[in-house]
């Protein structure tokens, strides 16, 4: 994936970003710096706080390794890490947004982000509004002379539209607001938002960074004209990541490409195999040419990740539940980006415009590092009880 001859490969940076050994006495991990207070040397140095660290919330050896790995892949100006995805998503709207502003939101969202626009931003006053995720070059007829921020997430949540980010913040930026992107599905190795005129790009570094469904983290990254904003309001919430999840993360980044090379070629054998089955009506990956925007992910992506959707031929909630019953290596259980595979309901009822039609209930699949032929006979498994 490298540009250019000389830019280092992605999995040759992905395992050497971050840190320096010899500044830790040549082991190859940096420490786990466990801070809260930092002593200065005197009074006068304390007054004008002219040392690098002051204060645990202020970031560590440890977030920084972090960070800066990040800036690496998303070419951005810096990064905050948070203790959450979804704190990566709200700080960065609490970031931009003041009472009697107007923030755009994709319909396809994911849920816990409307959530909070539906409940906090709209008690602080702030005037949400969500748009077709196909919307593209028509979004400035939804522009207002109050729209501060145009919030995307390309794919969609659990639907997968992939939207047109660069025509979206072209549109944005004419109008003097700023572009935030959900990059979770992708991570900056397959899409790097800030490139496409992206402003901020929140990741839930929960998925695929970590990989193990054992840490929650997020990250959001920030261009130079918006990385000031971004910080001051994150050192003001104090909203800080615990030093272990943070190497945790850390550690997951050296494997990250690897796996989700995996990930990838798992899923894409797995949704190519599921369009010639029977009770499968739709099979929802931008990266199948079956798939209405796979044109625009094929300009914009160069690669796809481990989740996509997939609609049942006909039936309801019952066929959903049978299939999902019958699973016995996929679990039911949210979030994505683990080693194990994982299966859930897709819920629509909260959306807006995105509604679909589609031909029968939808089921979210993670495919995860198990061999695909087991994969395929569990699905097989499902799709057997959903017709019966």
């Amino acid at each position: 994936m490298a540009k250019d001859g000389n830019e280092m490969g992605i999995n040759t940076r992905l395992a050497h970003s971050g840190n320096n050994p010899h500044d830790y006495f040549g082991f190859v991990n940096p420490p786990v710096v466990h801070a809260s207070t930092v002593l200065f040397p005197n009074a006068a140095t304390m007054a004008a706080r002219s040392q690098k660290y002051t204060y645990g919330t202020r970031g560590t050896p440890t977030t920084d390794a972090l960070a800066s790995a990040i800036d690496g892949l998303e070419g951005s100006a810096g990064t905050i890490v948070v203790p959450s995805g979804l704190a990566a998503v709200t700080v960065p709207l609490v970031a931009f947004l003041s009472a009697g502003d107007h923030v755009l939101i994709v319909d396809s969202v994911y849920h816990p982000t409307r959530n909070f626009a539906d409940t906090m931003l709209k008690r602080l006053g702030v005037e949400v509004e969500y748009y077709d995720p196909h919307v593209g070059a028509g979004i400035p007829a939804l522009i207002k002379s109050n729209t501060r921020v145009v919030f995307t997430e390309s794919p969609a949540s659990n639907t997968f539209e992939v939207q047109d980010i660069p025509a979206i913040a072209s549109a944005a930026h004419a109008a003097g607001a700023i572009v935030m992107m959900d990059n979770t599905w992708a991570t900056p190795l397959y899409f790097r938002p800030l490139d496409h005129g992206v402003d901020i790009s929140i990741h839930a570094a929960t998925k695929y960074p970590a990989g193990h469904s054992d840490v929650l983290l997020g990250t959001a990254s920030a261009n130079k004209a918006c990385w000031k904003q971004l910080r001051e309001t994150f050192y003001t919430m104090g909203c800080c990541a615990g030093p272990d999840d943070v190497y945790q993360v850390l550690r997951g980044l050296r494997t990250m490409g690897v796996r989700l090379d995996h990930h990838q070629r798992s899923a894409l054998a797995i949704a190519g195999w599921l369009e010639g089955q029977p009770g499968v009506a739709r099979v929802l990956h931008p990266a199948l040419a079956s798939h209405p925007d796979h044109d625009l992910w094929k300009r914009d992506f160069c690669g796809s990740s481990g989740i996509f959707s997939i609609v049942l031929k006909g039936g309801g909630q019952k066929q959903q539940h049978a299939f999902l019953d019958a699973l016995r290596i996929f679990g039911l259980g949210y979030s994505w980006g683990g080693y194990e595979s994982l299966a859930v309901p897709v819920f629509l009822g909260d959306r807006v415009v995105a509604k679909g039609p589609y031909d029968g209930p939808l089921i979210r699949l993670q495919i995860g590092l198990e061999d695909v032929e087991d994969l395929k006979a569990d699905l097989a498994r499902g799709l057997t009880a959903a017709a019966g």
